[in-house]
């Protein structure tokens, strides 16, 4: 039966999210049960796209990318596949009726990666980050809107915001990894051999902004999705106060992490908040 496939398709995306990002994993858990799955078909597409680009440097990416690509393509054409990440996405794109540019924008940032190493103009370093987060944050805000287009509309910057904002505060994370294994500068007029204070409190104001119109999107999800994304929010806030804290040189030289222990004290606290209306 086509829906036991379906069921193993999803299962596998699942599998991918709790492998790859324990706190995205214990975010979306925090999702109502109704909107859980499609988050993590999701999550399993874009995850196995940066997969290529990111980490199989053993074999010709540029040709497993383009393979993936046409693999989508016909995925959403047909309404099925027999990888089961694209065919757990394709349920998801069909079911809420993602836009197609959202799909397009996000592969275009990924196929950069393949090629490009430095972000020289704010043109350019926005345009990737459109591609490479604010689509992903608006494909998941149809899931949460549950395909409601007045919705969707309503809360489309503050989910780009948000997107951007989880994004930054991964590049600022991974300065040592992203420079030294993959050669790839992303904050433009950045000197990372020479970070200092002043070009980071520059990078941490900035992502501070995305997070303020962001948050004021969360406030107005609905239930299903709110305690989930607000989850997020703090694990990323949580995150980025702790590389506000850290030097730049430990950070060009460390990556910095949040411990298990604070996540789920983040979890918690975010609970109680959640139950008292607070957010």
């Amino acid at each position: 039966m086509k829906a036991i496939f379906d069921t193993v398709s999803q299962n596998c995306s699942r599998i991918v999210t709790e492998s790859y990002s324990t706190s995205f994993a214990l975010a979306t858990r925090m999702l109502d049960a109704s909107i859980r799955n499609d988050v993590y078909n999701i999550y399993g597409f874009v995850r196995f796209a940066d997969e290529i680009v990111d980490t199989f440097h053993a074999y010709d990416k540029t040709t497993l990318f383009n393979n993936f690509e046409k693999d989508m393509e016909k995925a959403l054409e047909a309404k099925i596949s027999l990888n089961p990440i694209l065919n757990a996405f394709q349920h998801t794109y069909h079911k809420y009726d993602i836009p197609h540019h959202l799909v397009a924008s996000f592969m275009k940032s990924m196929r950069l990666d393949l090629v490009k190493t430095v972000y020289k103009t704010e043109e350019e370093y926005k345009e990737y980050i459109y591609g490479s987060a604010d689509v992903v944050g608006l494909m998941c805000l149809r899931v949460f809107v549950k395909g409601d287009t007045k919705k969707y509309g309503e809360l489309k910057d503050a989910a780009m915001a948000l997107g951007s904002a989880f994004q930054k505060v991964n590049f600022l994370r991974d300065l040592k990894e992203d420079f030294e294994d993959l050669n790839r500068t992303y904050f433009p007029n950045t000197n990372l051999m020479e970070l200092d204070e002043a070009s980071k409190k520059r990078i941490v104001d900035e992502i501070e902004s995305d997070f303020a119109l962001g948050y004021s999107g969360i406030v107005k999800l609905p239930n299903e999705a709110k305690f989930g994304v607000y989850t997020a929010y703090k694990y990323y806030s949580k995150l980025l106060q702790k590389l506000k804290n850290t030097p730049p040189l430990e950070i060009r030289n460390t990556r910095i992490r949040v411990p298990n222990y604070q996540k789920f004290g983040l979890l918690a606290k975010s609970y109680v908040n959640y139950k008292l209306q607070l957010v």
